[in-house]
């Protein structure tokens, strides 16, 4: 079968579970043509070879480490002309050489347009459509219903009346939306080849933010170390070491981790979920989905949700790690062989 898949630029977290996704699909004897942009494009392009198109995407912009809706409006409106004149040229070359017959979206808008102009079904793979398509079961306190609001909007915008939609999930909610199938993490070959142990240290992992108070915090709870990823360079302050990024390092120290302080990111928290790492979630503002990741943890007893990163939330979180621990021991999760299922049956049913 011909496939066309799109996926965002936007942070390497698309791009990592696509690429679990595509290998599959690879691997099933489908013929898969890819289009992305940005870092995402990077990556899959050095992993599949010939395959990855490159588009112009849609891009976040940040104040004060918050998403700025205005930044993000203009700079949108900037590069739009130029965006949809490269992306329009990629039309045409697709339309030459590759004839797809379904159309998979990781949240992408490129590879939905172009299923609706030709008229091809759509199966969208996200983790962002539970926004809409489930009953969230957390409470959402005043100052983050405008973010909902905001997000819904979103993600109904996003990829609307595609045939199937399979959403990944650490955390299982009432389904609300018909063609709607709940599925666990896509998890990373590397992570789940990890064997997770118990170490002394905990990973620290901050990617949207500049929090310059990070590492004077951290230091405040001098009987813990804390291995710090973010930063992109290799220092020591104490008890605190910074770790330039790499992959085998950071998955050797997450797996090693007694726990996690991460972002709201979807990802990460996902992994540690899987290998039963407590978390402290610190979503970053004005992100919802981010809000509503580090409110499940909370909600599941897998961690504690903070607005801050201080050193009495740590105090906290750190105390009761072996509750956390308790709890995350109930969570299953069989590699990614139900999300290969339910993508062959989905794949079945829209070109049947």
């Amino acid at each position: 079968m011909n496939i066309l898949y799109g996926v965002p630029g936007e942070g390497l977290g698309h791009a990592t579970r696509s690429k679990v996704v595509i290998g599959h699909l690879l691997s099933q004897g489908h013929n898969v043509c890819v289009v992305s942009s940005a870092r995402a494009y990077q990556m899959l392009a050095a992993n599949f070879p010939g395959r990855v198109h490159e588009i112009r995407g849609f891009h976040l912009a940040y104040k004060h480490l918050t998403v700025s809706k205005s930044r993000t409006a203009a700079l949108t409106l900037r590069s739009a002309p130029e965006n949809l004149l490269v992306n329009f040229r990629k039309y045409r070359e697709l339309l030459c050489d590759f004839e797809p017959e379904v159309v998979i979206s990781d949240f992408e808008s490129f590879s939905f347009l172009f299923a609706k102009w030709k008229r091809l079904p759509v199966i969208s793979i996200d983790n962002m459509q539970i926004i809409s398509r489930a009953a969230l079961d957390v409470v959402v306190p005043p100052q983050e219903r405008g973010n909902l609001t905001l997000a819904r909007q979103i993600v109904r915008a996003k990829l609307p009346g595609s045939q199937q939609y399979l959403v990944s999930t650490f955390f299982q909610l009432p389904v609300i939306k018909e063609r709607t199938t709940l599925v666990p993490p896509i998890l990373r070959p590397e992570v789940l080849a990890l064997r997770p142990t118990k170490g002394k240290h905990v990973l620290v992992y901050q990617s949207a933010t500049t929090q310059k108070d990070l590492i004077g915090q951290l230091q405040q709870l001098p009987g813990q170390e804390f291995r710090v990823y973010g930063f992109n360079k290799e220092e020591s302050h104490g008890n605190v070491q910074l770790r330039a990024f790499s992959e085998a390092g950071f998955l050797a120290d997450l797996a090693s981790a007694r726990a996690v302080v991460t972002n709201g990111g979807f990802s990460l928290i996902s992994e540690a979920v899987y290998l039963r790492k407590p978390i402290c979630a610190v979503p970053i503002p004005a992100q919802f989905e981010q809000f509503l990741n580090a409110a499940e943890v909370e909600k599941l007893g897998y961690g504690r949700h903070f607005s801050a990163i201080t050193p009495d939330n740590l105090k906290a979180f750190l105390y009761d790690l072996t509750g956390f621990e308790t709890a995350l021991q109930h969570y299953e999760q069989s590699g990614n062989e139900e999300l290969f299922q339910a993508l062959e049956t989905a794949l079945a049913e829209v070109t049947a």
